[in-house]
């Protein structure tokens, strides 16, 4: 058996209307991420984690902000597709480990729900699905709440 370790990195700007989605659940909060899809920070961590493994570059790459194909899409599809592209190349996920880094909302009471989402877009059991939070401590621009990172590894195996 082959494996590869990967690891996911993004960041999106938080601002006053826009909805807050996180792992394909959209929180209740007074603002949102910002950006060209859903701007789940925490499946495009994910999906530039398994891409990066599997030496397929980056989200940006698959998936172009300059792209109308993709606008306001949900990040469960892309999730999907980053799967797919894998499959192609005969890999598949062994498991995901998240952090996500936020000074408000709270995620706990969502978690399971987002394991759920991410286990079934990726085919593995919701075990195999680690979702963490964290915050700031009040400094930069998470803890000033302008922004929400999430940082993401995986395992993947042929």
């Amino acid at each position: 058996m082959k494996i590869r370790v990967g690891f996911g990195f993004d960041v999106h700007q938080l601002k006053e209307g826009h909805p807050f989605v996180l792992g394909g659940v959209t929180l209740d909060h007074h603002s949102g991420a910002y950006g060209h899809s859903d701007a789940d920070v925490l499946l495009h961590a994910i999906c530039d984690a398994l891409l990066g493994a599997a030496n397929l570059r980056d989200i940006g790459y698959h998936f172009s902000n300059k792209d109308e194909r993709w606008k306001g899409i949900s990040s469960i599809v892309l999730l999907k597709e980053c799967v797919r592209l894998l499959a192609e190349k005969g890999w598949r996920t062994g498991n995901i480990d998240a952090m996500i880094c936020l000074e408000a909302p709270k995620i706990n009471p969502h978690v399971s729900q987002m394991k759920k989402n991410i286990a079934e877009a990726i085919g593995i059991s919701e075990e195999d699905v680690s979702i963490k939070a964290t915050t700031n401590e009040q400094m930069g621009f998470i803890g000033r709440e302008e922004g929400v990172v999430a940082h993401a590894v995986c395992l993947i195996e042929k």
